[in-house]
C-alpha cells in the first residue's frame, strides 16, 4: 500500500491527514513520525490478518450463502407485464393514486431483487 520511503518524506501533519482519512490512530506517541509511518504501514496485513481469523468484518457461511439464493428462487422473475411496467417506471412514469403505491412496490421488490443478485456475484467472487 504504502512504502516506507514515500511516508518518511511526509510530514507529521501529512502523515496525521492521511490516518484520518483512513480512520486510523497512531502506534504509540503522536509526536513521533514513526508512530503515524507504522500504523500506516501495518493496518493492511492487520486488517486481513483480523478477516481470517473471523474478527470484524466476517465471511458468510455456504448455507447463509444458499439461504439468500433461496430467496432469489422464490422472488421469481418478472412477467412480461411486470417487467413493462418497470420498464415504465424506471423511465418515471407514474400511476394514479392507489394503483401507484403497488406501482412503488413492484418497482422496489425488482430493484431488491437486483441487489441481491449482485450481492451473490459479488460474494460468489
Amino acid at each position: 500500500m504504502f512504502t516506507r520511503s514515500e511516508l518518511e518524506i511526509k510530514t507529521i501533519p501529512e502523515l496525521r491527514d492521511l490516518c484520518r482519512r483512513y480512520g486510523l490512530r497512531p502506534t504509540g506517541n503522536a509526536g513521533y513520525k514513526v508512530s503515524w509511518i507504522t500504523s500506516l504501514m501495518a493496518f493492511p496485513a492487520i486488517a486481513l490478518n483480523q478477516l481470517q481469523e473471523g474478527r470484524g468484518l466476517k465471511r458468510l457461511p455456504f448455507e447463509d450463502f444458499q439461504n439468500i439464493g433461496a430467496a432469489l428462487d422464490r422472488m421469481g422473475t418478472p412477467t412480461d407485464e411486470q417487467s413493462a411496467l418497470i420498464k415504465i417506471s424506471l423511465e418515471g412514469r407514474r400511476m394514479k393514486s392507489p394503483e401507484r403505491w403497488e406501482q412503488e412496490s413492484l418497482l422496489n421488490l425488482y430493484k431488491a431483487k437486483l441487489l441481491l443478485e449482485q450481492v451473490m456475484d459479488l460474494l460468489g467472487e
